[in-house]
């Protein structure tokens, strides 16, 4: 039989859920309204409907001077208003002509064509894409790219416009995955161009079993790089090597490096054939 002590239990532990997804409830809606609504562009196409009004629903483009046609109140200014603000000043007109009394506005954006950002050089899929959200990243744009292809580098270039004046950036892309360096992972504007280059290479040839270009690696070794090339082949010597490297006057150098040596980009490494 149960007692009255099991159905308090009970209760209590029913009512601490409650409380536990009620605040998660809420964290969630602080953790949405925190994010960054869109801005509405030129060339956005919006869906408008007006709770309990059918004949008020609307699809319609915004223009270039970021106006669109509506029903009863004509021409809206919309573009550089944040979604949540057009739905306002949508439902405001439509309540200041009399024409409904307390109108319930919504607004979907069904495509983007007011925000976007090219994304350029060694990428998956190259194209323009639409920033759907105000604070969309480098790393979200790049996503929608595909990522960086094998040959791409490791520094991402952005150039575009801040506050009406040129802007350009470098991004270690590695770097905005370490603790603490979310804030290099920067937000993309309307018009960005987003530059990914080839990555570093350097070649090695001679007796090595895989001779050719290889991508040069952070902190790359000639070692790193005989392996790299699958050794060296059996007549092949590590004795004698030859590192030939353009200098600051536009010369080829050649010298003898040792294994522990660091290679720079366009280091071309030579394995000699065993005399013996």
């Amino acid at each position: 039989m149960t007692s009255i002590f099991d159905w308090r239990r009970t209760w209590v532990a029913l009512v601490l859920c409650l409380a536990a997804f009620t605040a998660g409830a809420q964290q969630q809606t602080a953790a949405s309204s925190a994010r960054a609504e869109y801005v509405l562009g030129a060339g956005d196409v919006v869906r408008i409907i007006v709770y309990q009004n059918p004949d008020l629903t609307l699809d319609a483009r915004v223009s270039e001077a970021g106006t669109i046609s509506y029903p009863l109140i004509g021409a809206a200014k919309i573009g550089g208003l944040t979604v949540g603000q057009a739905e306002k000043r949508i439902a405001d007109a439509l309540k200041s002509g009399n024409f409904v009394k307390q109108p319930q506005v919504s607004i979907l954006v069904t495509n983007v064509r007011g925000n976007q950002a090219s994304v350029l050089g060694q990428v998956n899929k190259p194209g323009r894409y639409p920033l759907e959200v105000a604070d969309m990243r480098l790393t979200d744009v790049l996503a929608l790219a595909g990522g960086i292809s094998t040959t791409g580098a490791d520094f991402v270039t952005v150039v575009g416009t801040r506050d009406g004046k040129p802007y350009r950036a470098e991004v270690d892309l590695p770097t905005v995955f370490a603790p603490g360096k979310r804030g290099e992972d920067l937000v993309i504007q309307n018009g960005d161009v987003i530059w990914v280059d080839h990555s570093p290479m350097v070649f090695i040839y001679g007796e090595v079993q895989r001779p050719g270009a290889q991508r040069l690696e952070r902190g790359m070794t000639v070692m790193q790089l005989l392996a790299s090339g699958g050794g060296l082949t059996q007549r092949g010597t590590e004795k004698g090597l030859q590192l030939r490297r353009r200098g600051p006057d536009g010369r080829i150098q050649s010298t003898q490096p040792s294994m522990d040596d660091t290679l720079r980009d366009g280091d071309v490494v030579y394995v000699k054939e065993s005399l013996f």
